[in-house]
């Protein structure tokens, strides 16, 4: 290498330079800058069809870029937005989900428009009804597109309040006076970013017991060296939710079903399940990974079906595979809760997990098992950090090398044991 490679860029001293070039400089970093957002946004979305965000313990796309970049709750959920927006999602047993604004996506990559552009077309786009077909709803995109290359987000905004009366004259329907008779309803739905959710309608009294059960479970977790927790208030509540379920569900008061308690099947091929390749399939839901499949079958509720070749059924889970009470206890008073560093998750929002899997034969024995939150149960299945049990019977965890090369195991910390 020579001298002169080796030698520090100098700063420019704009101070010199004529207002022209100014103007015309700032322009070009306009549009580099935009298609450096652009390139990073199609980078964010192939993480997202990848089903890897859980690598690093993310549990949505948002909370990955606010942890990631630093940033505000407020620019990392725009962020998100925008990604999920511009590009495909992630395919559910079929073909992928088509974009929101594929022809916004073309315009961000050549560094046409920036994120408050962005931001005012998709939300255009989002409100116009299923209703409206298609090639209405690309028209009517194109037009704030060609409007967003020479105009600002209010502009954009204003053109597309006029859009949308053109689209659904009609509005959206009127609001109903009289909400004392509530009637409730719930409806299981997917998201374009392949999660799936609930939506619902209630009552005000099964309002304020769902609130009231969820409000203590949904409180920040308690600071770990200085950092506090990073979740969102719905973030809180979603991980709420998901232990509510796993407790309500594991109550000898539910409805049973054919005599047994609460369960669910998985079903996979046994070649798939060998190779850890492919689908399983949840009952209730459809298609799901096999990476899900291992994680949904550390659940005792969950009766593992394998099927051969010609699908018939091989193997309809072993009873040997469920924690017994006395084993929960020994948990209990080894782990105290999430044995994950750092987690603070009481015992009764954890899972029993099998550190060899069940289907390497891992057995079901206290050497064997760890007590894990939904979160860092997910964590372990789906990415490179491992668990083992030391030599003095204490569980302890090794980062994947890109977050610790030297490898040192880890220990939780959080919870008193006897």
């Amino acid at each position: 290498m020579s001298s002169d490679d080796a030698a520090p860029k100098t700063t420019t001293e704009w101070w010199r330079v004529d207002t022209a070039t100014l103007h015309a400089r700032k322009q070009e970093l306009e549009v580099l800058k935009r298609q450096l957002d652009a390139e990073q946004n199609a980078i964010l979305a192939e993480i997202n069809s990848r089903g890897i965000r859980g690598c690093s313990g993310h549990s949505t796309l948002a909370g990955l870029i606010l942890e990631d970049f630093l940033v505000s709750d407020k620019e990392a959920a725009a962020r998100a937005d925008r990604v999920l927006a511009l590009h495909p999602g992630p395919s559910i047993g079929g073909d992928p989900e088509p974009p929101l604004a594929p022809l916004t996506a073309e315009a961000a990559s050549e560094g046409a428009i920036g994120g408050g552009q962005i931001d005012a077309i998709i939300k255009t786009l989002a409100r116009i009804p299923s209703s409206v077909p298609d090639e209405d709803v690309r028209a009517g995109e194109k037009i704030l597109v060609e409007l967003a290359r020479h105009a600002g987000p209010r502009q954009i905004a204003r053109a597309g309040r006029r859009l949308l009366d053109e689209l659904d004259p009609d509005g959206k329907e009127p609001r109903n006076e009289d909400p004392k008779d509530t009637r409730p309803e719930l409806r299981f739905i997917k998201h374009r970013d392949g999660t799936l959710g609930l939506k619902a309608r209630l009552d005000l009294e099964t309002y304020a017991r769902l609130k009231s059960d969820l409000d203590p479970m949904a409180k920040p977790h308690k600071a770990v060296d200085g950092v506090r927790d990073a979740r969102t208030q719905d973030e809180r509540y979603g991980d709420a939710f998901t232990d509510y379920v796993r407790l309500k569900t594991t109550s000898r008061n539910l409805p049973g079903q054919a005599g047994e308690a609460t369960h669910i099947l998985v079903t996979m091929s046994y070649g798939d399940l060998i190779r850890d390749i492919g689908e399983a399939h949840l009952d209730l839901v459809g298609p799901i990974s096999a990476t899900d499949a291992r994680i949904l079958a550390c659940d005792a509720r969950v009766r593992p079906g394998v099927l051969g070749t010609a699908g018939e059924p091989l193997d309809i889970g072993r009873s040997k595979r469920t924690v017994s009470l006395a084993q929960k206890y020994a948990l209990t008073l080894r782990d105290g809760g999430c044995a994950f560093p750092g987690c603070d998750m009481p015992v009764p929002r954890c899972t029993a997990h099998h550190i060899v899997f069940w289907r390497h034969h891992g057995e079901t024995k206290i050497d064997n098992l760890v007590l894990l939150c939904t979160k860092h149960h997910r964590l372990i299945h789906r990415s490179e950090w491992k668990v083992q049990i030391a030599q003095d019977g204490l569980p302890e965890f090794t980062p994947p090398t890109y977050l610790d090369p030297t490898g040192t195991p880890r220990r939780n910390t959080m919870h008193l044991r006897t």
